[in-house]
């Protein structure tokens, strides 16, 4: 048995180099890896979100009752009031959001601004989010330059 065992090893060609595991092309990974799924994106912070959503709203993109959702308290009508003088509205060239910042008051809230480019003026935005118990963001106050409109408290 040792003859038959010795002359299949001579007989055998020596095609590929030991170690070798994939013959497509030499230094390839092996295809045999376990695929894993491309990683998700990264979710958008909130302080981003609803600085496009107002940009949207008052630039006349997008009307003030998208919004509803998405405010509570007195924000919905400072908006509907912001959104009628249309602070945001341009020719040609549609506003972005230049640059946002926020600080934290409490856990749970967010104070922000944003700097707005509109044609060629930087204006300036201010928020207040809020989450709530089903941990959901809301504006609760939205201000751009100026004077501010007075409530009816």
């Amino acid at each position: 048995m040792n003859k038959v065992m010795t002359r299949t090893a001579q007989l055998r060609p020596a095609t590929r180099p030991p170690g070798r595991r994939d013959s497509r092309r030499p230094g390839a990974p092996s295809s045999r890896r376990p695929l894993t799924p491309p990683a998700a994106p990264p979710s958008p912070r909130p302080t981003d979100l609803f600085a496009e959503r107002l940009l949207a709203v008052l630039s006349g993109r997008r009307p003030v009752h998208w919004m509803l959702r998405h405010t509570a308290g007195p924000a919905y009508d400072d908006l509907a009031r912001l959104a009628e003088r249309g602070p945001l509205r341009t020719r040609g060239a549609d506003p972005v959001v230049r640059d946002i910042g926020y600080y934290v008051p409490r856990a749970g809230a967010l104070e922000v601004f944003a700097r707005i480019a509109a044609g060629d003026r930087l204006r300036a935005m201010a928020f207040r989010l809020e989450q709530g118990a089903d941990l959901r963001w809301r504006c609760t106050a939205v201000e751009m330059g100026g004077p501010r409109a007075p409530h009816d408290d």
